[in-house]
């Protein structure tokens, strides 16, 4: 079982810009800004806009825009929490794990 740690940093401490390296490519970031209120943004993914976030309890829904193709498609992601701490978060989703640092 995954240790959620929490910040005492007011909030739930979540919030924050999180980011990783871009795969191929270690001095380029990407990664999502996660904003007070459930806005959230994109971060260095043209092709990938996030809009808004939820946390419910030990996860994560990441809900945006798609686009690619000439194709414009909503979408909404529910990642676990992994990991939580005040410089890392550690999601996954099934096979997929996504390992930010705080930026």
């Amino acid at each position: 079982m995954a240790a959620v740690v929490f910040t005492a940093c007011g909030g739930n401490g979540i919030e924050g810009k999180w980011v990783e390296p871009v795969p191929g490519m270690k001095d380029q970031m990407q990664g999502v800004n996660l904003e007070k209120g459930g806005k959230a943004s994109s971060i260095n993914m043209a092709t990938l806009q996030y809009e808004k976030w939820e946390r419910r309890g030990e996860k994560l829904i990441l809900s945006g825009k798609s686009i690619g193709n000439g194709e414009t498609i909503s979408f909404s992601d529910t990642l676990a929490i992994e990991k939580l701490t005040e410089n890392e978060l550690t999601l996954k989703k099934g096979s997929l794990t996504i390992n930010y640092r705080k930026q």
